[in-house]
C-alpha cells in the first residue's frame, strides 16, 4: 500500500489539495486508512517538495481544521458505494495525465487511496457567487425607454435583419449597431431584462403605441407589392385601400392608405419599381454632382510645393510694411499740427466779444451772442450758423437746434429739429437739450464740429455772476 501511495502521489504532490475516500469494510480499515495517509503525508512534505502556490490577492476565508477534514473523510467514505471510482478535484487548473488516470483506475481497491487527492473540506458551505450581469446592459437600461423597445421590436419582426433596423429607425438616442444587438438579444434572453421592458411597454398610452407602429419599417413583402404599381399611372387612395383589402396578412395592421402612397412616391423617386430600371452612368468625364466631382479631384495637385526662400522674403518685407505703419502713426499728431496752423483750424486766438466757437472741417462759427441757432439757411429765412457751408446739410431742418449761455456760464444745446443731435455720441432728440463742455464733439446729420470754449470770458462772466448774488 505505502509503494502504490509513493508511485502514485510523487507527481502531484504541489499541486492541489483534496481527497475523495473509498468505501471501507469496517472501522478498523477506516482508521488505518486516515493514518496511512497522514503519516505519507507528512513523509511527502519533508521529502523537499516545492511549497503550495498561493495568490498574492487577499482572499477572506474561513481555515480548515481537523475536525473538518475528518468529517470530509467520513462523508465522502459514506456517499460512495459499489465499486470504488476516484474523481480527483482540480483546485488548480492542471488536469491528470493518462498515466495518472490510469494509477487511479488501479488504485481504486486498495484499501489506502492515492495522494492525487489530498484533505478536500467538502462539508464547507460554498459561497454562492452573485451573478453580475454584464456592466453594458445593466448601463443601458437607463438609455432605452420602452419606445425604443416597442420600435426595435416591431423592425425586427418587419425586418428581421438588425443592420436594416440601425438605419432605418430613428430611436431617441444614437444607439449603434453593437448596442442594438445587445438590446435585442437582453430582451430574447434575460428574464429580469425582459419582464421590465415588457411592464414598461405595458404602460405606455394606447396613442403612443399607436403612433409607434405607425413608424413601423417595411417589409420586403409589402415593398414588393407596392413596386407593381406602374411608375406612369397615377394611383389614387382607392388602389392603395384595395391593395390593402385584398393582402390584409401582408401588411402591417397600422398601414394607411395614405402611409402605402407615400411609400410608393419614395420607391418611383428612387426607381426601385418593377418597370423601372436604373439607368448606367455615363462614361467620360460628364460629371453629375458635386460628391463626383470631389472623387475626380487629385489630392496630390491640390498640394502646392512650398518655396521657404519666397515665404522668408515675403515674411521680412512683412514686417518692414508693419513698422512703416507704425512709425507713420506716431508722426500723424506732429501732422495734424502743421495742417491746423496752415488752414486755421488750430486753437483759435479768442478776443473779448467772442464766448465759443464751433469748428468743423471747413468753416468756424463765432459765438458772440449768448443765443445763436443752427440750421440751413434759405431765401426766406436767415439764421445765425449755416450749416450748408461746411457740407452736404439737406437732411438739416432749417431750424436745427439752438446754442445758449447760461447765467453761471454754462452753454446748453437744445434739439428743435427732426433729426437728432449727437453730442460726444449720446443722442439728443427733438424738443430736448444737452450740456456743452469744451471740446464736446457736436454731430448733425453727419456734419461734425467741435465746440470750443472761450475759458478766460467765461470765468469773467462766472465772477460777475457770483458778485451779483452775493449783492
Amino acid at each position: 500500500t505505502d509503494k502504490d501511495v509513493q508511485n502514485a502521489g510523487d507527481p502531484v504532490i504541489g499541486a492541489s489539495m483534496g481527497v475523495a475516500g473509498g468505501q471501507s469494510r469496517s472501522e478498523d480499515e477506516e482508521s488505518l486508512c486516515v493514518k496511512d495517509i497522514k503519516r505519507t503525508a507528512t513523509q511527502a512534505f519533508g521529502s523537499g517538495v516545492p511549497k503550495r502556490r498561493s495568490s498574492s490577492r487577499s482572499i477572506k476565508r474561513k481555515k480548515f481544521d481537523d475536525e473538518l477534514v475528518e468529517s470530509s473523510l467520513v462523508k465522502s467514505s459514506s456517499r460512495v458505494k459499489g465499486p470504488t471510482v476516484i474523481e480527483p478535484i482540480h483546485y488548480s487548473g492542471s488536469e491528470p495525465s493518462s498515466v495518472e488516470k490510469k494509477k487511479v483506475s488501479k488504485s481504486g481497491g486498495a484499501l489506502t487511496p492515492p495522494l492525487t487527492m489530498v484533505l478536500n473540506s467538502a462539508p464547507m458551505p460554498k459561497r454562492v457567487k452573485k451573478s453580475k450581469q454584464p456592466m453594458h446592459i445593466t448601463k443601458d437600461l437607463g438609455r432605452w425607454k420602452p419606445t425604443d423597445d416597442l420600435l426595435l421590436i416591431n423592425a425586427v419582426l418587419q425586418t428581421t435583419d438588425l443592420t436594416a433596423v440601425h438605419l432605418g429607425v430613428k430611436f431617441s438616442c444614437r444607439f449603434s449597431l453593437r448596442e442594438i444587438k445587445e438590446r435585442w438579444y437582453a430582451l430574447l434572453y434575460d428574464p429580469v431584462i425582459s419582464k421590465l421592458a415588457w411592464q414598461a411597454m405595458r404602460q405606455l398610452h394606447p396613442e403612443a403605441i399607436a403612433a409607434i407602429q405607425s413608424k413601423a419599417l417595411f417589409s420586403q413583402a409589402e415593398q414588393t407589392l407596392l413596386a407593381k404599381i406602374g411608375s406612369a399611372s397615377q394611383p389614387k387612395l382607392d388602389i392603395f385601400q384595395e391593395l390593402l383589402s385584398k393582402h390584409p396578412s401582408v401588411f402591417h395592421p397600422s398601414r394607411t392608405p395614405k402611409s402605402l402612397m407615400v411609400h410608393w412616391q419614395l420607391l418611383k423617386q428612387y426607381y426601385l419599381l418593377d418597370d423601372q430600371s436604373v439607368q448606367p452612368l455615363p462614361k467620360g468625364d460628364q460629371v453629375l454632382n458635386f460628391s463626383d466631382a470631389e472623387q475626380m479631384v487629385d489630392d496630390a495637385k491640390l498640394k502646392e510645393n512650398r518655396d521657404e526662400v519666397l515665404e522668408h522674403e515675403l515674411m521680412i518685407s512683412d514686417r518692414h510694411q508693419k513698422k512703416e505703419i507704425r512709425q507713420l502713426e506716431q508722426e500723424l499728431p506732429r501732422w495734424q499740427v502743421l495742417v491746423d496752423n496752415i488752414t486755421g483750424m488750430s486753437m483759435p486766438d479768442f478776443d473779448n466779444q467772442t464766448l465759443a466757437a464751433l469748428r468743423g472741417r471747413m468753416v468756424r462759427y463765432l459765438m458772440r451772442s449768448r443765443e445763436i441757432t443752427l440750421g440751413r439757411a434759405t431765401k426766406d429765412k436767415q439764421i445765425d450758423v449755416d450749416l450748408s457751408l461746411e457740407g452736404p446739410a439737406w437732411k438739416i431742418s432749417r431750424k436745427q437746434g439752438v446754442i445758449k449761455l447760461k447765467n453761471n456760464g454754462d452753454f446748453f444745446i437744445a434739439n428743435e429739429g427732426q433729426r437728432p443731435i449727437y453730442i460726444d455720441g449720446r443722442p439728443v432728440l427733438s424738443g430736448n437739450k444737452w450740456k456743452l463742455n469744451n471740446n464736446s464733439v457736436v454731430e448733425i446729420a453727419g456734419l461734425r464740429f467741435v465746440f470750443l470754449i472761450n475759458l478766460d470770458l467765461i470765468s469773467l462772466i462766472k465772477a460777475e455772476a457770483a458778485k451779483m448774488t452775493q449783492q
